[in-house]
C-alpha cells in the first residue's frame, strides 16, 4: 500500500509565499535553491515549488519502495504517467494522473 508522503505547493513567488506561511502559520523554510523550498513545522513534509513546469495545482506524493512496480500498478489501473522516472535530491518519482484527472507523483529513495 502507498501512503501520502509529501505535497508541493506551486508559487509564482517563493520568497512571498514562505514569508506569508511563516507569518500566517508559524512554517519554516529549508531553501533548495532559487526554485524550492521545503516546509519545516508544517505537521506535514512538502515544499513550495517555483519551477517553470511546475505543476498548476498542489501535488500530493506517494512513497514507494519500488517505484517501478508502483508505476506498473499505476498504470494496470488506468493511470496515465505525465512525467517519467526522473532523479531528484533523495531518490526517483514519477507523475501520472489518475482516470479522473488528478495529477498526483510517486517517489522512491532508490
Amino acid at each position: 500500500m502507498l501512503r501520502i508522503d509529501y505535497i508541493e505547493l506551486p508559487s509564482r513567488d517563493v520568497a512571498a509565499t514562505s514569508a506569508f506561511f511563516a507569518s500566517a502559520f508559524g512554517w519554516g523554510t529549508v531553501d533548495y535553491g532559487p526554485d524550492y523550498r521545503g516546509l519545516a513545522e508544517a505537521g506535514i513534509d512538502g515544499g513550495i515549488d517555483g519551477t517553470a513546469d511546475r505543476a498548476a495545482a498542489p501535488l500530493v506524493i506517494l512513497k514507494a519502495e519500488d517505484l517501478a512496480a508502483a508505476e506498473a500498478r499505476v498504470r494496470a489501473a488506468g493511470g496515465t504517467v505525465t512525467r517519467p522516472a526522473f532523479a531528484f535530491p533523495g531518490g526517483r518519482r514519477f507523475h501520472f494522473r489518475e482516470p479522473g484527472g488528478t495529477e498526483m507523483a510517486v517517489w522512491s529513495e532508490t
